[in-house]
């Protein structure tokens, strides 16, 4: 694989792999290409709004932003399964509840569905990265008995934290139909690296480019992570206090310590969003030091793509680079 050249630009221009296609955000457009049952691209191009000024403040921006771009990305991975056939690839006959949501819903069941998935989802996040790593440290704490170990409880908890994403992303890419999309964005990744370079965006000058990429939404979730035991480590939060406290049990006081820690997502999050900016922005020893754990895991989350994936990227990308005189500097 050919060695990643020092980007000629540092480009704003990100996107997201769906449901055979991909997804592209520029300055002010974003396009989706995605590949119909036919075989042909079919591209849609939408014009974005301005940015609010909490989109743009520092420390504030990134939750905000964080959360706008997971809403954008259910809406295009929806439109990806209906323009690419995907729902119509299912045999059997469909259940009398679907039917019935079908008949209730009409076209809106796909977006009801998958607005309770996205909650389900969350609500498992939540279970798994943020009280599982609480309840087992105080099943580990009550094993040592006498002897405290609370000091390292933040490190514990993180470090499982990273142990289960890792496990997830691994368990993921085995999956036939999710192992595609992650082709499709090692296609997406590939081409913005070409863009960068400032070569033609052909499938043969994309194809010799490295699939990683440090702006991704891999390394973004590991930075989350990481930094995470640094926040709740400079803020305590310890269960035994809560148990002091109020005079709860030892499991009530895991909940209420596990409501603070979301209470303390923003706070993670927009420190990681900064954070993820100086990498994509610049190139040097911290930098590079920064974006390896995540651009390492990205060889979980992306494959190397087929030319007619390398043919959606292009188609996605071309519609949203920036036009002459507007500001493209991530």
């Amino acid at each position: 694989m050919a060695k990643r050249e020092k980007p000629i630009r540092r480009t704003s221009v990100g996107g997201q792999a769906l449901i055979e296609g991909i997804m592209m955000r520029g300055p002010s457009k974003s396009a989706m290409a995605v590949r119909t049952k036919e075989g042909e691209i079919q591209v849609e191009t939408e014009d974005l709004p301005e940015k609010k000024w909490y989109q743009k403040c520092p420390f504030i921006r990134g939750i905000f932003n964080f959360v706008l771009q997971l809403k954008d990305g259910m809406k295009y991975m929806n439109k990806s399964m209906e323009q690419s056939g995907y729902l119509e690839d299912d045999d059997e006959e469909p259940s009398k509840f679907e039917k019935w949501l079908e008949e209730k819903l009409g076209k809106s069941v796909l977006s009801v569905i998958s607005v309770f998935g996205a909650v389900v989802g969350v609500g498992l996040a939540v279970v798994l990265f943020i009280f599982v790593p609480t309840w087992l440290f105080t099943a580990l704490q009550a094993a040592f008995g006498e002897t405290d170990i609370s000091p390292f409880r933040s490190l514990f908890e993180g470090i499982l934290k990273i142990i289960i994403y890792i496990a997830y992303l691994w368990l993921t890419s085995l999956m036939k139909d999710i192992r595609r999309t992650y082709e499709y964005h090692g296609a997406e990744h590939k081409t913005i690296a070409t863009y960068e370079a400032g070569e033609k965006l052909t499938v043969e000058n994309v194809r010799k480019h490295i699939r990683f990429h440090p702006r991704c939404g891999t390394s973004f979730i590991f930075l989350v992570l990481a930094v995470s035991i640094l926040v709740t480590t400079l803020v305590p939060i310890n269960s035994e206090q809560f148990v002091i406290w109020f005079g709860v049990s030892k499991f009530i006081a895991d909940l209420i310590r596990g409501a603070c820690k979301i209470l303390l997502l923003p706070l993670i999050v927009g420190i990681s969003y900064e954070i993820i900016k100086i990498a994509g922005r610049y190139d040097n020893i911290v930098t590079r030091i920064i974006s390896a754990p995540g651009l390492a895991m990205q060889r979980l989350t992306t494959k190397e793509p087929d030319d007619g994936q390398i043919e959606c990227a292009i188609a996605a990308i071309t519609p949203v680079l920036p036009k002459e005189g507007e500001e493209d500097k991530w």
